[in-house]
Order: C-alpha cells, then sequence, then structure tokens
C-alpha cells in the first residue's frame, strides 16, 4: 500500500513496486523528460531525463536526481556545484510521458553555464541571441570539471 508523502507524492514500502511510477509512459530507452520550473517564480529552469530510478530517489529523497545520458548513470542537481534542487512538487503531464518538478533552486544557478536557467538564448532576427547573464563562470563553480 502507498501512502502520500511531505510533498504530496506517494512513497511506497521497502521492495513494494511503485503503481505511481508505472503511470509514466516510459520511453524506449526507459526515460522521461522532467523539467524543473522555479517554485517562487514559475521560470522555466531547465529540461534533463530521469530513468525509474532517478524519479524514485527524487521523490525519496526530496532533492532532484536525473539521469546523464552521456555518463549513464544517475546524476544529483548540484553534486559538484552545490546548486541543488529541492523538490516541492512533481507533477504528471495528462499523456504520462513529461514530468514537471516545482523546486527551489539553490544559488540562483541551474544551467551550467553558470545563468539562472538553461534558456538564455532567444531567436532573433533569424539567429539565437544571448539575453541571460552569467552569474557566474563555470571554472569558478565546477574547478575545470563539469557534473551538473
Amino acid at each position: 500500500m502507498s501512502r502520500t508523502g511531505e510533498r504530496g507524492v506517494p512513497e511506497g514500502r521497502r521492495g513494494e513496486r511503485a503503481a505511481w511510477l508505472d503511470a509514466v509512459a516510459w520511453n524506449e530507452q526507459g526515460l522521461v523528460p522532467a523539467i524543473a520550473q522555479e517554485a517562487a517564480s514559475g521560470r522555466v529552469l531547465m529540461l534533463a531525463w530521469m530513468n525509474r530510478e532517478a524519479l524514485a530517489e527524487t521523490v525519496r529523497s526530496g532533492y532532484a536526481v536525473y539521469w546523464s545520458r552521456s555518463r549513464q548513470r544517475l546524476w544529483r542537481k548540484g553534486e559538484s556545484s552545490g546548486h541543488r534542487q529541492r523538490v516541492r512538487e512533481v507533477h504528471l503531464d495528462c499523456d504520462g510521458d513529461t514530468v514537471l518538478l516545482v523546486v527551489e533552486q539553490a544559488g540562483g544557478i541551474a544551467c551550467h553555464t553558470g545563468r539562472a536557467h538553461c534558456f538564455f538564448r532567444r531567436l532573433q532576427e533569424g539567429g539565437w541571441e544571448v539575453v541571460e547573464p552569467v552569474i557566474e563562470a563555470p571554472e569558478t563553480i565546477y574547478g575545470g570539471t563539469r557534473d551538473d
């Protein structure tokens, strides 16, 4: 039997298959896109991917955990930068094929480029123009490595 946790998301008993995870329409690779939205402003921060384990760990821990397609492993947002995402709500869209995380973004930086969010380029006059400033240089954040 599942119960509802403090963030309003279902929690299962150990070893119990969580039915709420079965409601997700995972793609052929066993992934689902996950959009992170800032709780306070409603701003879309980023899009990443989750597998079943990442979504379950996100719900269990209360912090965003994604699946890194390039590294083929779980990626805890902020594991090297400290810019963690505390999850306040988890939503599933009408088709069951996209997850929305409503988060509190630590440090005000969600993008590995050192910007507040990943959508910092806008199409203008046939080209992409950078419209958001770098808050902190990636070299300062990651010290030459990047895991976020």
